[in-house]
């Protein structure tokens, strides 16, 4: 949780849904601009002419008559310098649509970083697993290593003393090399492991080490249909389904909203003038400098009335919700089936486990056995190499056994959306 950056990424992601939503509610906020416009062409029926702004309106005062016909080839300045305030009154309702909308969204980001932490948490705990098992099998390796190294010591002792054919010490030999490669194979595997765990943890070093706590420690299994019920409600895959849902139905809203009418405020203060001269005569301006002074105040009432496109953007919303509906279904149905899988995959581990430790058992006994009888000169070194392979390949069953137990055991927490 500190230090993943996956996990850093999505609150960030969850912070920018959270913004986006601001946005939207910032249309509340009044609009304030100004603008600065020189022109120079033909004036017909108006000594000034502009360009609208979107943050200012301008309302056609100000201006005085001129000819009604006008010569292409005559060229008069028209200059204008102002700023305007725009502030929504009243919207009923457009504007609170359109922020569900992206409410919705931050609800969605805050579920699928619950999803990330699900995800990343059995990340982490398989590596956590896996550096434990590695470490199990690196001791079954090192300890068959010693025993193979003191029954070479046996078996040239022996040779030596003409008690053993020489054909045995070159087998003991074997088996110690062998024995040898597979503890060094085993700690390589070890510090591979401790570089996952580094990875999914977003450990500042290369490698982190895992210590086991109490490996025989099993927690109750819970009841199958209370698990169920829980993993529907707690599942973020679902929530965030849900969610889509959700916000695809304020989508739809919001389209039908496009049709509300809409209130505002709006005010300006300019300076405006134009060179072109009027039936009475010359004006007096140059029309250069903006020196005829206006300002207005007014409230504009919006009214859509047809807009084809936002009929066919909310029917293709109202079909995007049947899409989401089935995709609920699937998703519960497909947590069900995990849960179902992960639940069976932890009783097999455990089931297992228990004929593993048997045959690790009965394992240790044959070698016990088959070491006595070579002692005392009964049994070959073959039986003996075979009963040590036995034993070491028992071993290491068994840890990878209790590594299938631990791994189940998380798959079916995250299956319930308990994770760690």
């Amino acid at each position: 949780m500190a230090h993943q950056p996956t996990l850093q990424a999505v609150k960030a992601r969850v912070e920018v849904a959270r913004r986006s939503a601001a946005v939207v509610r910032a249309e509340w906020l009044p609009q304030l601009g100004g603008t600065a416009q020189i022109f120079g062409g033909t004036m017909n029926n108006s000594t000034a002419m502009f360009s609208s702004v979107r943050t200012m309106d301008l309302p056609r005062i100000g201006g005085t008559r001129s000819p009604t016909t006008a010569d292409l080839a005559e060229i008069y300045p028209s200059t204008l310098v102002g700023i305007g305030l725009r502030q929504t009154l009243f919207d009923f309702g457009r504007i609170a649509a359109q922020t569900a909308v992206a409410e919705q969204e931050a609800i969605m980001a805050s579920h699928r970083a619950d999803l990330e932490r699900l995800e990343v948490g059995l990340q982490v705990e398989s590596a956590y697993y896996a550096v434990l098992a590695a470490k199990a099998v690196e001791r079954a390796a090192t300890e068959a290593y010693a025993r193979a190294s003191l029954r070479m010591e046996l078996v040239q002792a022996g040779v030596a003393r003409g008690l053993r054919p020489p054909i045995d010490r070159t087998r003991a030999e074997v088996d110690r090399t062998r024995f040898d490669v597979a503890r060094t194979r085993a700690r390589g595997n070890i510090e591979l492991s401790q570089a996952q765990l580094a990875s999914v943890v977003g450990w500042k070093d290369a490698l982190l080490d895992a210590q086991e706590v109490d490996p025989e420690a099993e927690p109750l299994m819970p009841v199958l249909g209370e698990a169920f019920q829980r993993a529907i409600e707690q599942e973020p895959a679902v929530r965030v389904a849900l969610a889509r849902l959700i916000q695809q139905q304020a989508v739809t809203r919001s389209a039908a909203m496009q049709w509300i009418p809409s209130l505002h405020l709006t005010a300006s203060v300019s300076g405006r003038a134009g060179g072109a001269p009027t039936n009475a005569g010359p004006s007096g301006f140059s029309g250069w400098v903006p020196e005829v002074a206006n300002w207005d105040v007014g409230v504009v009432l919006s009214v859509p009335v047809f807009d084809g496109v936002l009929l066919a953007k909310r029917s293709q919303s109202q079909a995007q919700e049947a899409v989401l509906r089935h995709e609920i279904d699937a998703q519960k149905r497909q947590v069900l089936t995990q849960i179902a899988r992960a639940h069976q995959s932890v009783l097999i581990a455990r089931d297992a486990l228990r004929a593993l430790r048997s045959s690790a058992s009965a394992a240790r006994q044959n070698y016990d056995q088959a070491s006595a009888r070579f002692r005392s000169g009964l049994a070959s070194s073959i039986e003996l190499a075979d009963a040590e392979a036995l034993r070491t390949e028992s071993d290491i069953s068994l840890a990878i056994g209790r590594f299938e137990v631990a791994r189940s055991r998380a798959l079916f927490q995250r299956a319930l959306a308990q994770g760690l």
